[in-house]
């Protein structure tokens, strides 16, 4: 190794330990030089829904700025992509899932990146891992034993996943048993009826009761915004589920025809960032579906550093959910130390 390439990785490594360590010791969370505390659940104020307003042309003049800006390059891309993969919830939530295919996944969610990547990189210290790894309830037992010794927590999709129609008692009952199957995050839907309907009470009685039922498992409310017609039912709805008790607040099921998009996104990450300068407590957030690219990576990334901050750049406040996200931020890795794109067959997930 030549002396040019041994001080550019050295250099990447540095950025990365900077910008992509991975796992769930954070950094401390402020907002405004304020120390926040994580989310507990507090009486509903409606106040505060009904106060809710959104300038739908405002919000999309900004999201339209995101992607057209410029990017980051070079070293730094590198880095932010790194932090993206820890960042990420590895999820398979097919039909047609098997045991096979989920072992194959944490497998991969294990090793995310190829060895001559990583010792091209020079990351081999860092032991990047991704977020997690988010499967149907059938296959918490098989995703758990598999990534045995990782730290790496599973999550469970649960309460009627997608639709979140089932009757209350049973959706309460499949989160129980997901916890006790070893998930330690579980990825909730909400009944959209009660946000279109402004029944405001039973949509926090209803979050409210799905966090009891994850005793000390972290919970992820899905808001499914792709169907909540306007940005403001967003907002509201995003108020209700933090105020429930929320950990995070999460924008679709990956199943709706419209999932993540960043008009939606940054409704829901400015709701955040109000929630925690009236309360002093932080909440998470995660985008999923739809996000396919590495420069969607770090879009989405730019508008969580802009709107609420370093802390939120860590996998315990902010979550992609994706899968086929991964094979394409391999690929702008393998052109960043080798100066050419791999084709994407190289690159598989499951």
């Amino acid at each position: 190794m030549g002396i040019g390439m041994a001080v550019k990785q050295e250099e990447l490594t540095k950025k990365t330990e900077e910008n992509a360590a991975v796992g769930h010791v954070g950094v401390p969370v402020t907002l405004h030089g304020r120390e926040l505390v994580p989310n507990q659940r507090i009486p509903l104020n409606l106040d505060w829904v009904e106060e809710v307003r959104v300038n739908t042309s405002a919000v999309e003049r900004r999201a339209a700025t995101i992607p057209a800006r410029r990017s980051v390059k070079k070293d730094w891309q590198a880095a932010w992509l790194l932090r993206a993969i820890a960042c990420m919830d590895l999820t398979t939530l097919s039909g047609d899932d098997s045991a096979e295919r989920v072992k194959r996944l944490c497998a991969k969610a294990q090793r995310p990146l190829q060895d001559h990547l990583v010792k091209a990189l020079g990351i081999e210290e860092l032991h990047l891992t991704t977020g997690a790894v988010c499967v149907y309830h059938a296959f918490v037992e098989t995703a758990v034993k598999a990534l045995e010794g990782s730290n790496i927590p599973v999550a469970a999709v649960s309460t009627g996943f997608p639709a979140g129609l089932s009757p209350l008692a049973e959706r309460v009952e499949e989160i129980r048993r997901s916890v006790e199957a070893g998930a330690s995050e579980i990825d909730i839907v909400i009944t959209r009826a009660h946000v279109f309907n402004g029944e405001w009470n039973a949509l926090y009685d209803e979050v409210a009761a799905f966090k009891e039922a994850c005793g000390a498992a972290h919970m992820k409310a899905i808001l499914g915004t792709g169907d909540l017609l306007t940005l403001r039912n967003v907002a509201r709805a995003s108020w209700v589920a933090m105020m429930a008790g929320s950990d995070f607040i999460k924008t679709s099921t990956g199943k709706e025809a419209v999932n993540a998009t960043l008009p939606v996104s940054l409704v829901m990450v400015r709701a955040i960032r109000d929630y925690a300068e009236r309360t002093g407590m932080s909440v998470g957030f995660k985008p999923a579906g739809g996000i396919k690219t590495a420069k969607q990576a770090l879009d989405w990334m730019a508008t969580m550093k802009d709107e609420l901050g370093r802390p939120w750049l860590e996998p315990t406040l902010f979550r992609y959910g994706a899968s086929s996200m991964l094979g394409d931020i391999e690929r702008q890795l393998e052109h960043h130390v080798s100066g050419r794109y791999s084709a994407t067959y190289r690159h598989p997930i499951a």
